[in-house]
């Protein structure tokens, strides 16, 4: 008897625009960085932020997301504050960033730099 081993869904799912920044990042990158990670240091009133950053080493506790510009990585310390999240990335007249969509978000400061959950 076979067992099927169903896909672990992924913890946070990116748009195509947000994939297509982690490209845009990609192309610029430092010789040495292998993917950009995502991470919710603690800081700002809330209590996390969420930060993105160059990694240069995996990690084998982080998630891995294989995206068509290359490695996007969760930090594994921060997959339970995120999973069913959604990154998007945004543009308009006046501002340019990723903007998360998180159901696991009980509140965030009035800033929009900070979150608890």
């Amino acid at each position: 008897m076979t067992t099927a081993t169903r896909t672990r869904p992924q913890a946070i799912h990116l748009t195509p625009a947000a994939e297509a920044r982690v490209a845009d990042l990609m192309s610029r990158a430092p010789g040495d960085a292998i993917g950009v990670k995502l991470s919710t240091p603690r800081r700002g009133c809330s209590g996390l932020a969420y930060s993105v950053d160059y990694v240069t080493a995996a990690n084998p506790m982080d998630e891995r997301i294989e995206t068509p510009g290359g490695s996007f990585f969760v930090d594994g310390g921060s997959v339970l504050y995120l999973i069913g999240s959604t990154m998007d990335w945004v543009e308009d007249d006046f501002t340019a960033g990723f903007v998360f969509n998180n159901p696991n978000a009980k509140g965030a400061c009035g800033c929009g730099e900070s979150f608890t959950v």
